[in-house]
Order: structure tokens, then C-alpha cells, then sequence
């Protein structure tokens, strides 16, 4: 019976002693992590600025590029450039010798003072027939007048030959009008070839369309050159010019940054060659996806006022489809992306007293090391790292802080 009692005394006073603990000392025990606690890698969840690139690669091509062809056959007889020239907009390229057409120029010219002359004894023609009709005119007139006066002083035959000259004159004066409007319209169409001729002979110079750079040189001088005409398609070129000053790159972007891509858009192009970056902007894009490859060619202007960049050399360009400032971040390799939906995920937390706990999270961006968390997670909290499957919620563990930009995937 004493042994019971003094039992009870004993647990008595365990528990008066328990409850004379203070809060602090027991929440001071529970935060304390065990020593065989396992040591876990971990991150911080903290702010960055977030940005998806995608890096295509493409080589330049120039601005512009035409073969320049002669407009008429002939014989070179003067080249002006060779390879490597940079030639202004009209600058003459080549002259092309065709001797016959200064004979087409003197011939067309004497048509058009034969047609002139013509002109002038057709309006002399004119000048008599008007004279002519005049007097038939006025005689039948006059007849006509005295006949209401005097009926039967004058012969109705005598009337009506009168009548008659005066139609004759009147239709002479017709004529000869109709021929003036026929020379002056032959005037006209000397004039139309005579200026043919000299257009086609201004072709002899053979101009530069556009600012740039002969990169090709076709002909020699004496080279028979054939007129550049779609019906005679084995017509040699006389040069090629490239505009350099400034390139284009068309870049392939794919069917899931289509809608990112706006122009005006700011690039920043890297070529490997020259170890150089240079600055560019999407000027155009086709504005449809090509079935094959599953992209749309989007074209970039880059300026190249000092000819540094030459047409045929690659280029890597940084597309940035998307970005985020000051976003919530973690490692992606603290991450277990939903199978289900890849917007949601789930993470391990430890907290301050090393205790695991799973998280769900909603995810946002994501880069190459790091993700965007939009919900699930406050600034600061501590997610693991590395080795969560051997993991379990509620296990006591040691975090071992790493940089958040120095995580690894699992």
C-alpha cells in the first residue's frame, strides 16, 4: 500500500514540474533540430527579374541584291567598276557600243521633217480650198437671193450648178483638213519613235539601281552583252550589286513564341567570328507558319554603316519571348512539376525547425535554372534542393544553403 502511494507522489510531482515549464523553453525544444537529422541541400525562395531566350542562329544576306542586265544588245565597250567598288545609286556601271542606233536617231529625225513638211502643204492646201469655198459660197448666195427677189430672172440649172461648185468646195475644204489631221497625227508618232530610239540608246549606260557594292563581275569590255529580256533567259549579267550598308537575318522563330514576336522589337546579335555583338530590330515576318518546320521566318535588320559585317557570316541571336520583374523564384531542381497541368507544382519546405512539408505551388515562368512561383510560397521560406525521393513530410532534417542560382537538377 506505501508502494502505490509514493507511486502516486511521484507522478504527482512530475507533473507539477511540467507545468512549470515556461512556453519559451518548450518552444525552444521543439525548434531544436535532432543531431542525426539529415543534411539536405536547399534555397531560398527570393525576387529576381525572369527572362525566357531562345537562341536562333541564321546567317546575313544583303538588304537588297540584283544582277544588273543591259536593256539592249551590244558590245561592252567600257567597264567602269570591278569587284569590291562601292558604287552610288545611278553611278554608270558599263557603256554598251551599238553604232546603229545613232542611224535609227537620224532616221527617225528626218521622218519627222518630212512629217513636218507635210504638214505645211497640207495647211497650203487647206488656204486654197477655204478660198475656193468661199467664192462658190458666196455665188450661190447671191444667185439664191435674186431668185426670192425675181423669181424667173435667173435659170434654176444656173442655181443649181452653183449649189453643185459650192457642196465640191465645201467637201475639198473637208479633205483637206482630214489630211492636215493625218500629217500632224504622223508628226506625232515620228516623234513617239525618234524619243524610243533615244530612251533605248540612254540604255547604252548601264546604271547602278541602288547604293552598294559590286561583289560580281560578269562581262569583260568587248563581251557581247544580250538584252536582259524574260524571253532570252541565257542573257549575261554585266555585274551583281549587293546593298551592305545594311543586312538582313531570317530567323526561324517557332510556332510557340509566333505570338511574342512584334515589330520594332529590339535584338542584340552576337557574331562568332568577330567575337562582336551588334544591335538589331525585327523589321518584318511572313505572318505564317511553315508546315514543314513548324516556324515562321522573321526577318531583323541590322545596320552596317561601316561594311564590319560581311553577307554569308552566321550569327546567333538572343530572342527574348518573355520576362518578369521582381518575381518570386526557386530552383527548378526544387520543383516537382504536376503531370497533370505544368502550370502546378509541388515543392518540400523546411522550416525553422527542420521539419519537411509539402507544398503545392502554381508556377510561372521558366528559365533555364529557375522558376517563377506566382502562389504557395512566401519570400524567404527555405525549399530542398536535391534528394527528395529518399524524403518524407514531417522528417527532421538540416538545411545546407546554396545560392539560388547555383542549384542543379536532380
Amino acid at each position: 500500500m506505501s508502494v502505490n502511494i509514493a507511486a502516486a507522489v511521484v507522478s504527482l510531482l512530475a507533473v507539477f514540474l511540467n507545468a512549470c515549464v515556461s512556453p519559451e523553453r518548450k518552444t525552444e525544444a521543439r525548434d531544436v533540430v535532432p543531431e542525426k537529422a539529415q543534411t539536405v541541400a536547399a534555397a531560398k525562395a527570393d525576387f529576381q527579374d525572369l527572362s525566357r531566350n531562345v537562341v536562333l542562329t541564321a546567317e546575313f544576306i544583303p538588304f537588297q541584291e540584283v544582277e544588273v542586265m543591259a536593256k539592249v544588245s551590244g558590245y561592252l565597250r567600257e567597264m567602269r567598276v570591278d569587284v569590291g567598288d562601292h558604287v552610288r545609286l545611278g553611278q554608270t556601271l558599263a557603256t554598251i557600243e551599238i553604232p546603229e542606233m545613232q542611224d535609227d536617231i537620224a532616221r527617225a529625225q528626218a521622218t519627222i521633217e518630212q512629217a513636218e513638211a507635210e504638214v505645211t502643204g497640207v495647211r497650203d492646201e487647206i488656204h486654197r480650198a477655204e478660198s475656193s469655198h468661199d467664192i462658190a459660197h458666196l455665188s450661190y448666195q447671191r444667185l439664191a437671193g435674186v431668185v426670192k427677189e425675181r423669181p424667173g430672172l435667173v435659170a434654176q440649172q444656173e442655181i443649181d450648178d452653183a449649189h453643185s461648185r459650192d457642196l465640191v468646195a465645201e467637201a475639198q475644204l473637208a479633205g483637206a483638213n482630214s489630211k492636215l489631221a493625218a500629217a500632224l497625227q504622223k508628226v506625232s508618232v515620228t516623234r513617239a519613235e525618234l524619243a524610243r530610239v533615244k530612251t533605248m540608246l540612254a540604255y547604252t549606260q548601264v546604271t547602278a539601281p541602288f547604293a552598294g557594292v559590286i561583289t560580281k563581275r560578269y562581262a569583260n569590255t568587248g563581251s557581247m552583252i544580250q538584252a536582259g529580256t524574260a524571253s532570252q533567259t541565257q542573257a549575261m549579267p554585266v555585274v551583281r550589286l549587293s546593298e551592305n550598308n545594311l543586312l538582313r537575318l531570317i530567323l526561324p522563330v517557332p510556332e510557340s513564341d509566333v505570338p511574342l514576336v512584334h515589330v520594332g522589337q529590339g535584338l542584340t546579335v552576337r557574331v562568332p567570328t568577330l567575337n562582336r555583338s551588334f544591335p538589331g530590330k525585327v523589321a518584318r515576318f511572313s505572318d505564317r507558319v511553315q508546315l514543314s518546320t513548324r516556324t515562321m521566318d522573321t526577318e531583323v535588320d541590322v545596320a552596317n554603316p561601316s561594311f564590319t559585317l560581311i553577307p554569308g557570316m552566321y550569327a546567333e541571336v538572343d530572342f527574348t519571348t518573355e520576362s518578369r520583374n521582381h518575381a518570386l523564384t526557386v530552383p527548378v531542381s526544387a520543383v516537382d512539376i504536376s503531370s497533370a497541368n505544368e502550370t502546378t507544382g509541388k515543392v518540400l519546405t523546411i522550416s525553422s525547425g527542420g521539419v519537411l512539408e509539402a507544398r503545392n505551388i502554381s508556377l510561372g515562368l521558366q528559365t533555364a535554372d529557375t522558376f517563377e512561383v506566382r502562389s504557395g510560397l512566401e519570400p524567404g521560406e527555405l525549399v530542398v534542393t536535391s534528394n527528395r525521393v529518399n524524403l518524407r513530410p514531417g522528417q527532421h532534417v538540416r538545411p545546407k544553403l546554396n545560392d539560388i542560382s547555383a542549384a542543379t537538377n536532380p
